[in-house]
């Protein structure tokens, strides 16, 4: 069962006509009455696991709201469900730590997949992500996002059970054999302009490339727009490899250091490595959305039921008006039969594909299935 609820209200005359196991919410950080939605749905489905986070969009069906909640409920008849939430600052922010933790919390002998969902602004999803696969077998399989706030890099909160929770992870263990999970991960973005040597960072803060302050030189790239900064960042993010030319990943901006001259990103800039500056057109991220449907449906031999999309904000900024039309063109992929929901977020964290290990991407499209 699904819906977008824009009131106190309409979620006051809600009804469902089954107990559902999980309900996952993607709330607007301009939704009014916060506390008291949560508050009133607990009332009314006291047994079923809350799971979510704030959102720069919000996404259910073919549709991207704003201002609103996206509810799903849903009910798993073979599939068991444990929910687990670290603060920050119990690890002094180390997000390695986190995400071990959180696994260590989640284990269990049939654990099949967590879904996590993190503070978008002061974590390193990168490292998080190493925490949370560094004791997980190869059976467990690890997707979900950073939370957002618009494009205003303010503050991003998550949903966990009663509460919302505001610098925390989140990490939802799904239990069983009987659960089937597809996921998929395509970008749909183009590097241009001269390969730079990042000179000097430090995890997830780049400080120096070729020798040149980074922000400085990086401001020189973008022009009238470095005004906007750090929103105008997700616009243009980085694209890095290391020198084994690996498959590179993506990295978008989440703050500046005027004094230190430096930038924050939401994964880690590794010294030594290679980065280029990144754009893209609206033909282009459609056309990368749909990939990301075609491997997520590839990965799995039956039609899901379920399906999470989390698309990243810098994404809907160059889409603007037309940000549904990659939501309708993964759903193309997927059927009919598939509820579809999400959010536009900091930060997606799911494997490029089946059989490669799990990554913290940016500017993707991010798919997650599931059927029992």
């Amino acid at each position: 069962m699904q819906k977008n609820l824009a009131t106190i209200a309409e979620l006051e005359s809600f009804t469902l006509d089954f107990n559902p196991s999980a309900i996952f919410l993607f709330m607007s950080p301009s939704f009014k009455n916060k506390k008291s939605f949560i508050e009133i749905l607990n009332e009314k489905f006291p047994n079923a696991i809350k799971f979510g986070c704030s959102t720069s969009g919000e996404i259910l069906g073919n549709h991207v709201f704003d201002g609103t909640v996206s509810l799903t409920a849903v009910h798993f008849e073979k599939t068991s469900l444990n929910i687990a939430e670290i603060h920050l600052n119990d690890f002094n922010q180390d997000s390695y730590q986190v995400g071990h933790e959180l696994y260590k919390r989640l284990e269990a002998e049939n654990l099949r997949h967590i879904m996590v969902l993190s503070d978008g602004l002061h974590v390193n999803g990168a490292e998080l992500v190493k925490g949370l696969q560094e004791n997980s077998p190869e059976t467990v399989t690890i997707t979900g996002g950073l939370a957002g706030d618009a494009a205003d890099f303010k503050e991003t909160f998550l949903i966990c059970s009663k509460y919302i929770k505001s610098k925390r992870v989140i990490g939802l263990g799904f239990y069983g054999d009987d659960l089937k999970i597809g996921f998929g991960s395509k970008g749909g973005w183009d590097s241009f302009g001269l390969e730079r040597l990042v000179t000097r960072s430090k995890n997830n803060i780049l400080y120096e490339l070729d020798g040149e302050p980074a922000l400085e030189l990086y401001k020189s790239f973008l022009g009238d727009k470095a005004k906007d900064l750090p929103g105008s960042g997700l616009l243009f993010p980085l694209s890095m490899r290391g020198d084994d030319n690996k498959t590179p990943v993506v990295r978008t901006i989440l703050g500046i250091d005027e004094k230190e001259q430096s930038l924050t990103f939401a994964g880690d800039i590794n010294q030594g490595s290679y980065v280029r500056l990144m754009k893209a057109n609206v033909d282009r991220l459609i056309d990368g959305a749909e990939k990301s449907a075609e491997v997520t449906k590839n990965s799995i031999d039956e039609d899901c039921q379920l399906a999470f999309l989390i698309s990243c904000v810098g994404r809907r900024l160059v889409l603007k008006q037309m940000a549904e039309d990659e939501i309708e063109a993964v759903n193309n992929v997927l059927g009919e039969q598939v509820y579809t929901t999400g959010f536009y977020s900091y930060g997606e964290i799911a494997p490029f594909k089946k059989s490669t290990p799990c990554a913290l991407h940016n500017q993707t499209m991010t798919i997650t299935t599931f059927s029992e």
